[in-house]
């Protein structure tokens, strides 16, 4: 039996104290902010869903930046929050880098965002997210970052289990017009959940919608919905990735 533990985590916005408190829970970071060695001899495989940039609200924005009455539109403090963001990038790529064999990123539409600044995107609240956008008075996302972004997967696939941003379908995955302009991305996995096994998929793990209730979990399609890291979840899953169905088990973690 191949038997192989992955453990996926949902959406970051920024917030990597979280984050590596979900890593340290899992076994997969070590004291120095490095991968275990389960994780370097691939027994544990690491899976972030995307979007690890652009906080959530503007309490984080400004818990990030350790400024207060965080101004989106104040240059200085759009450099804090970039500078707070790309300090953090570059211990995760360093993380990668470490095990790059064990530690997957896709792309979510944030990633892409901060990459291209083709829309801009804010949060509900009506908070735009410009400090990586210069015409916006934020400032470049460093090269060096921006070529690792740039590496990250569309979708992972470990025979008929896919990790993705979005969902199941292929047009998920590219952040355009018609992505933005559609309400399925946001609401496939309520109206249509039998996409998952229409695409015959064993199971599917995806981010992007927030869980306000904690990690969802489909046992009948056969997908979960991981964007819950503020309430201090990740997921789970143990494959058997010999088998045409994989899945030996899969659930959601609180730490």
């Amino acid at each position: 039996m191949a038997t192989r533990k992955f453990i996926a985590i949902g959406d970051v916005h920024a917030d990597f104290e979280t984050m590596w408190a979900a890593l340290r829970s899992a076994s997969c970071v070590d004291a120095s902010g490095l991968p275990t060695p389960p994780v370097r001899q691939g027994l544990y495989q690491v899976v972030f869903i995307g979007d690890l940039v652009h906080p959530k609200n503007a309490h984080d924005y400004a818990r990030f930046s350790g400024i207060e009455g965080f101004d989106p539109d104040n240059e200085d403090h759009l450099f804090a929050a970039a500078r707070y963001q790309v300090r953090e990038l570059d211990k995760l790529r360093a993380y990668q880098d470490a095990a790059p064999g064990s530690v997957h990123f896709i792309l979510g539409n944030h990633d892409d965002g901060v990459l291209h600044h083709r829309y801009v995107l804010g949060t509900s609240g009506g908070l735009t997210h410009n400090e990586f956008d210069p015409e916006r008075g934020g400032v470049l996302l460093p090269d060096h970052l921006r070529h690792w972004f740039s590496s990250f997967l569309r979708e992972l696939r470990v025979g008929r289990v896919q990790f993705a941003h979005v969902g199941p379908l292929p047009a998920f995955a590219f952040y355009d017009d018609l992505f933005y302009a559609d309400s399925a991305p946001k609401r496939w996995w309520q109206d249509t959940p039998e996409y998952v096994m229409m695409a015959d998929l064993a199971y599917g793990v995806y981010g992007h919608t927030q869980m306000h209730g904690g990690i969802h979990l489909d046992e009948q399609s056969r997908f979960a919905m991981i964007d819950a890291l503020p309430g201090r979840e990740y997921l789970e899953l143990l494959l058997d990735t010999e088998q045409h169905d994989p899945v030996l088990s899969a659930r959601a973690v609180l730490f």
